[in-house]
């Protein structure tokens, strides 16, 4: 079968005889102990690996978050994080509502089924992976709930140097709506405003806007130009609803929609236009309308094919921006989608990306992993950096090597992302003698 998938990076890594030999004695020898305990230090002290990221425009200990969802419902989640030395969580996406109480997106505040992890093949290149589905969707509970978490979880982020984030679900005219529910965005921006803990004083408050993947397969989809109205009006709306002395960094985490690329690309062309975030979120989950699952038609889905997809747009977006097709300077963008590999996590940092958001990985069968001890947030970490072929570490050192970004032994993560941001790279940037 062709190589179909919008990969960069060649198929083998090259590294000095030693980097490869050093990441597979660490390999095995975490397997079986654990991670160093401060495997940031570690890494700079081993690899010369300098993995400050930033996110927001904040700055993150590392690049590695809990994306958005059920594994950032409560405060053991958080620790759990913390504890693993990740750089960022995204809390479970609460639903907006008014003064009274009222959600005109209700529908998104059920609470999930259980998680069902699964292997998944694409059917267009045979590549395999993982995905999890569950029935559910939003916050289900109240929204003094929700703040109380972002109060708790904010403090323990701010003891152990990770950041917490929110994330919120506002009113979106569904066709044949010509209104905005203005008192929903106020009401629940206001309280997170409230809630959000400023030891340093009216700092900026990171908040996501979640376009979530079951929009893909809502009505509220169904019409180009009612998601493009969405993505020029949103950012305003959030802003505007901050009007003390904090102001809110806003980002937008986009669904895939499933329409085809070419609107894919309609939609990020929005987000660079007149109203852009102060960051993105690329991309959800894909959608599929017909699968059944618990009784319910309509599914969201992750795997090869997701990453594929968001890795081919990212690099459409950059060429863009290299043609002058795009003229505004680049979005900060955090990279979601099938992050299943520390290969996969460079490839969308040679599109720009600052940080990752990841999901599935989190949640695998235990002999997904070789780590034989700790949680699964820190096996999968050993599997994201350690593993020979598919890690993070001997991937980052090929790429800074080919891209020249090796300054007296050290590589640095953002180094390396803003060299994908500022141009489009190409398969031939990252393996020249073609390999």
């Amino acid at each position: 079968m062709p190589n179909l998938r919008p990969h960069l990076l060649p198929r083998s890594p090259d590294v000095p005889a030693a980097v490869a030999g050093q990441v597979r004695q660490d390999h095995d020898r975490f397997a079986d102990q654990g991670l160093p305990q401060d495997l940031d230090g570690y890494l700079r002290q081993a690899y010369g690996l300098e993995m400050t990221a930033t996110y927001a425009g904040l700055t993150l200990r590392n690049p590695w978050g809990k994306a958005s969802g059920q594994l950032a419902l409560n405060r053991a989640q958080i620790e759990e994080a913390a504890d693993a030395g990740l750089g960022l969580v995204v809390l479970k996406t609460v639903i907006a509502q008014d003064a009274a109480g009222h959600q005109s997106m209700a529908a998104w505040a059920i609470k999930e089924s259980q998680m069902v992890a699964e292997p998944i093949t694409s059917p267009t290149t045979g590549a395999t992976g993982w995905t999890v589905t569950w029935k559910g969707r939003g916050w289900w509970q109240s929204l003094d709930d929700y703040l109380e978490l972002v109060r708790e979880g904010c403090r323990l982020g701010q003891e152990r140097n990770l950041l917490v984030v929110p994330s919120v679900k506002y009113h979106l005219p569904a066709p044949g709506e010509t209104a905005w529910r203005h008192d929903e965005y106020l009401e629940t921006t206001r309280a997170l405003l409230a809630a959000y803990p400023s030891p340093d004083g009216p700092t900026p408050m990171p908040l996501e806007k979640d376009f979530s993947p079951t929009l893909a397969g809502s009505d509220r989809a169904s019409q180009r130009a009612m998601v493009l109205e969405w993505l020029r009006r949103v950012p305003g709306l959030i802003r505007s609803a901050a009007t003390g002395p904090r102001p809110v960094k806003v980002g937008l985490k986009l669904f895939n929609s499933l329409d085809d690329d070419a609107f894919q690309q309609a939609m990020l062309a929005e987000v660079y236009g007149e109203a852009r975030p102060d960051f993105l979120v690329y991309a959800n989950r894909l959608f599929d309308p017909d699968r059944l699952f618990e009784g319910q038609r309509g599914v969201a889905y992750g795997g090869p094919d997701l990453s594929d997809r968001n890795l081919r747009l990212l690099s459409a977006l950059r060429l863009a921006q290299a043609r002058g097709a795009i003229e505004r300077a680049p979005i900060e963008i955090s990279g979601t989608g099938d992050i299943s590999s520390g290969r996969i996590a460079v490839e969308y940092a040679l599109r720009g990306c600052t940080s990752f958001q990841i999901h599935t990985l989190f949640q695998l069968p235990a002999s997904a992993y070789p780590m034989r001890v700790g949680t699964k947030v820190q096996k999968a970490l050993h599997r994201l950096y350690f593993d020979p072929e598919e890690g993070f570490i001997v991937w980052m050192i090929h790429a800074a090597r080919r891209l020249d970004l090796v300054s007296e032994g050290v590589v640095r993560f953002l180094d390396l992302a803003g060299r994908g941001a500022a141009s489009a790279l190409t398969r031939r940037d990252l393996d020249p003698v073609g390999s």
